[in-house]
């Protein structure tokens, strides 16, 4: 048992490192070189909705306002984002990804999608539904032990 929770233990902490490192190389070998994890992430949250405003962004990332608009203000700098003031409410700031920003989204879609695609190719429906009971069981773990739940009831990504 010692044995099996020892190797658990490794190949968790390795496989969150290792997700966390191949997403930021295949980020480097690109024509999106110039963004962070962290930016990548606040482009997933604005998603391609047309308009979001700041604080529904910030929530859904766990974060404060005044984080999200250091890296809106970089977004913005690098030519990813739009900013604007609502015209029913100019305290509102409504934020979208520009053609750009929309590329962007789109090519870190593709490598959660092959990521994904790669690591079910080779599984049993059986072997599945284990793999997703044992994730679901891991999320909630840390959900709960570590309130990340966010307003969308997903595991919060820290930036």
């Amino acid at each position: 048992m010692n044995n099996l929770y020892g190797t658990l233990n490794e190949l968790l902490v390795k496989l969150f490192n290792d997700i966390l490192q191949i997403e930021e190389q295949a980020l480097k070998g690109d024509q999106f070189q110039n963004l962070s994890i962290t930016e990548i992430h606040v482009i997933e949250a604005i998603g391609l909705e047309c308009l979001r405003n700041m604080s529904a962004v910030a929530r859904d990332l766990d974060i404060t306002i005044g984080t999200l608009t250091i890296s809106i203000n970089n977004l913005l700098r690098k030519g990813y984002v739009n900013r604007a003031r609502s015209e029913e409410d100019r305290r509102i700031v409504l934020i979208s990804l520009t053609e750009k920003g929309e590329q962007a989204f789109r090519h870190h879609a593709d490598f959660h999608d092959e990521m994904i695609n790669t690591t079910i190719s080779k599984l049993s429906d059986e072997e599945m539904k284990v793999l997703i009971s044992a994730l679901g069981n891991i999320n909630s773990y840390f959900k709960n032990k570590y309130n990340l739940k966010n307003s969308q009831g997903k595991l919060s990504k820290k930036i």
